[in-house]
């Protein structure tokens, strides 16, 4: 069953590992990244996002074939996006 969890700043978005399968960004007026790592913010980057500079915009990343693992957590850096949905198992 999948789970999704969002947050709106840097920080943990599991508590746990994950298999990452899809992941939803909203831009902003700036251009941006979000950065996922496994583990932390000193953790293994697996995914990286970039985002158009567009307050309407919104960035859909459908991951197939089961998603991306993340051993430990899973861990956004978000440098101009208002917000993050990861949608997991």
């Amino acid at each position: 069953m999948a789970l999704s969890a969002s947050v709106t700043a840097t920080g943990d978005v599991t508590a746990g590992a994950a298999s990452v399968l899809a992941v939803q960004v909203r831009a902003t007026a700036a251009a941006g990244t979000v950065v996922l790592k496994d583990g932390g913010a000193g953790g293994t980057t697996k995914l990286t996002i970039y985002t158009p500079a567009s307050a309407a915009a919104t960035v859909v990343v459908p991951i197939p074939g089961g998603g991306i693992l993340f051993a430990a957590k899973v861990h956004a850096t978000l440098t101009n996006a208002d917000g993050l949905t990861v949608v997991y198992q």
